[in-house]
């Protein structure tokens, strides 16, 4: 893609964020962590979306919330149109916020049940103290810019189908004109009818504001249609960034093969073609309190499993950096090679 400008709108470095594992008894000492985000770093640029994939548990939805400070990270850096989040006061914060909004995966659940959607959407402009600038005439058009009547902005949630609330959520996100959306699975929880539709709404939403998505998702069909770039994550770690159709259609870590390779096709015919050459993991996803050492994927890596003893060291060893070993783009594995995946 075309970005208007080399200097990224949001710049993540070496995120961290570790929840602490309290023990049983009367003084109930920290036994250890969860390693939700191990070092995660990534740009994004305004008008772009970055996919942020992976199996559940690995680590996409906290790495949104720290990036917001929803969470505060453990340690690490997160800058964002120039200014960094961890040294922010909270006044500077609070300001920032209005630049940068979520959308949460399960809609009924982000609002509140008691309130009118008009109520919901006016939430943000009350908070910020802009409501009183022609704040009901921008919840009628911000009702009518996710395609919903603003004569039903008296209703409440509950009479709104699982489509029209996520409408909802992602109006009440635009209310203060944010630059940067973060999509915690937006459309995870509606049925695939209703997707395309909501999607179809963002993308809309993105060319004519210009807004960058930081894209949370585990339908990795979802993400090759919104996408511009993706990055791959397993157990806390991006194991694969690039653009998307270099990705999906050269993909170079082991992990993100057997994801892609997992993806159904409509025909019946080449489903079965696809599924004599699709590759198996197996095993069940570590621990990530003690996740394994070196490559965290190695326990379930068909690849590990071919490799000599003497070439399985490194893996066992070495954390694998994130870097470009000749595929075109970064992969964190010592043994990267393009397998495509049909």
């Amino acid at each position: 893609m075309t970005r208007p400008s080399d200097v990224p709108l949001l710049s993540v470095r070496d995120l961290v964020k570790h929840y602490p594992v309290r023990g049983k008894g009367l003084l109930r000492r920290t036994a250890g962590d969860v390693h939700a985000v191990c070092g995660v770093s990534f740009d994004l640029y305004r008008g772009e979306t970055l996919g942020l994939v992976g199996e559940s548990g690995c680590g996409k939805s906290t790495t949104g919330r720290a990036v917001l400070n929803l969470q505060r990270p453990t340690s690490g850096q997160v800058v964002f149109q120039g200014e960094d989040l961890g040294t922010t006061s909270s006044k500077d914060l609070r300001r920032m916020r209005q630049r940068m909004q979520i959308v949460f995966q399960d809609p009924y659940a982000s609002l509140d049940p008691r309130a009118t959607v008009s109520s919901a959407i006016a939430e943000p402009l009350r908070i910020h103290g802009t409501y009183a600038d022609g704040g009901p005439e921008r919840v009628r058009e911000l009702l009518r810019t996710v395609g919903l009547n603003p004569e039903h902005g008296n209703r409440y949630p509950h009479e709104f189908s699982g489509g029209q609330r996520q409408r909802v959520g992602v109006a009440r996100a635009l209310a203060m004109r944010p630059d940067l959306v973060v999509l915690d699975e937006p459309v995870s929880a509606l049925d695939v009818s209703i997707q395309a539709g909501v999607v179809n709404l963002l993308e809309d939403l993105q060319e004519e504001l210009g807004l960058a998505y930081l894209f949370v998702a585990h339908d990795l069909s979802v993400v090759r249609h919104i996408a511009h770039r993706v990055a791959v994550m397993y157990l806390g770690r991006i194991v694969e960034i690039g653009d998307r159709d270099q990705l999906f259609d050269q993909p170079a870590h082991p992990y993100t093969q057997a994801l892609i390779s997992s993806i159904p096709v409509p025909d019946p015919r080449r489903e079965r073609e696809r599924a004599k050459r699709r590759i198996l993991i197996s095993g069940d996803v570590p621990s990530p309190v003690t996740p394994p050492s070196g490559c965290r994927f190695r326990t379930r890596c068909p690849k590990f499993a071919q490799l000599t003893s003497d070439e399985q060291v490194a893996c066992v060893e070495q954390v694998p950096e994130l870097v470009d070993r000749g595929q075109g783009h970064p992969s964190a594995c010592h043994y990267a090679e393009v397998i495509p995946v049909v």
